[in-house]
């Protein structure tokens, strides 16, 4: 049986907001051409509709996307036997506790198109009361997030953090 030791020492992963920031603003330049090239081509047509319609969709999302930009802070500790999720955003700060002894299984969930290798990986825990959270949100910017196989090392560690009385 493995036993709690020194080694195991709390794991401490924090986002990176300044990719959340940049997609934020890729998206908000993005609707904001559009819509700057349909209302100044003077085309009113079907075609000059949608591309409107898709830069005001990019516009909101860039916004949106902007205000809830924020840093989260993952704490997995063994010693305490729980895992810490705080979120501070310009809107309010919260913070989710969950037992190691709630967490009934660990996978990888995933986001994206293999075919226009756009890829985001996370964890997914299923806790006992059936609530499937996601660990390493996607779209927080975590380093490696990306990656399968840096997921998956996230993955056997958390295990291995688990089995720990």
């Amino acid at each position: 049986m493995i036993r709690y030791s020194e080694r195991m020492t709390p794991w401490i992963t924090q986002s990176n907001p300044s990719k959340q920031a940049l997609y934020a603003a890729i998206s908000v330049v993005l609707g904001a051409l559009l819509l700057i090239g349909v209302l100044s081509s003077g085309n009113r047509g079907e075609n000059a509709l949608a591309g409107g319609l898709l830069g005001a969709m990019l516009l909101v999302i860039g916004v949106v996307g902007a205000l809830y930009t924020g840093k989260q802070t993952v704490t997995i500790d063994p010693h305490k036997r729980q895992i810490v999720v705080q979120d501070a955003q310009a809107l309010g700060a919260k913070t989710r506790t969950i037992g190691f002894g709630d967490v009934e299984h660990v996978g990888i969930g995933y986001i994206g198109k293999k075919s226009n290798y756009v890829n985001f990986y996370y964890l997914v825990l299923r806790l006992r009361t059936g609530e499937e959270y996601p660990l390493f949100a996607p779209g927080r910017g975590f380093d490696g997030a990306s990656d399968r196989e840096t997921v998956d090392e996230w993955r056997c560690r958390l295990e291995e953090y688990l089995r720990v009385p």
